[in-house]
This record gives C-alpha cells, structure tokens and sequence, in this order.
C-alpha cells in the first residue's frame, strides 16, 4: 500500500539522478505532470512524455546531465510537507533555499506553482518540495 505517491515520485528521481540514468519511468497523475512541467521550466529535467501502456499511463522521463562536479542536474530533491506533518506557508513566507538555487514548488488553490511564479501571484499553500 503506497502512503505517499508523491514521496515515490521524487524518489524515483532521485534514484535515476543518481545512478546517472538518463530516463525514467513513473505513474501518471495530474500532480505529477504539473511538477514535471515545472522541472522542465526551470531545466531540471529535458523532457517527459506520457505514454499510455495497456490501460495504465506512464510519465517517460528524460533527466538532464549538468556540468558540476556529480553530472547531474538534480543534486537534492526533498519532500517538504508530508501527509503527518503537512507544512503551509503565505505568499510572504516562502523560504528561499541556496540563496535563491533551490526551486521550492507549492499545491496552490491556483494550481501547483514555483515560489517564484506563487510570489507574483500573491497565493500561498502547500510547500509540497524543493530541488536544486
């Protein structure tokens, strides 16, 4: 029984980040689309794709290889609110990580958001991650 989709998606890539893999392959669903599109945006990922198998969807993700030290695009990805400890923030209280690096990604009544793109809209949420 999965208790946290959203925390096995970022694991899934954080484990192919690591391993250098190149594409992954993860459970479709709307959240995770719009977290993609942000990762794609912001160039912590080339691309993805959603591919229908059989009667279930799949997200075809292609990771981005960086020039740093490790190669990868992806250093850190953490879950920040978790279902037993959910964590929201206002538009005010968006806490920038490394300096402004780190890309915290929030479930707004907006939809899902970038802090960046929350701030300029002046809505708050959920502080669902944060990449970098």
């Amino acid at each position: 029984m999965v208790t946290d989709p959203l925390a096995d998606f970022l694991t899934i890539l954080r484990n192919g980040s690591v391993a250098g893999l190149r594409n992954v392959k993860a459970p479709h669903s709307r959240m995770r689309g719009d977290i993609l599109s942000i990762l794609k945006k912001e160039g912590f990922i080339e691309d993805f794709e959603l591919k229908k198998d059989s009667g279930h969807s799949d997200f075809h993700i292609t990771l981005k290889a960086s020039r740093n030290r490790n190669g990868r695009a992806i250093t850190c990805i953490k879950r920040l609110s978790k279902p037993g400890l959910r964590r929201y923030v206002g538009s005010r209280e968006i806490p920038k990580y490394l300096g402004g690096l780190g890309v915290p990604i929030l479930s707004t009544p907006r939809g899902v958001l970038s802090g960046e793109e929350a701030k300029k809209q002046n809505v708050g949420g959920e502080l669902l991650l944060v990449v970098w």
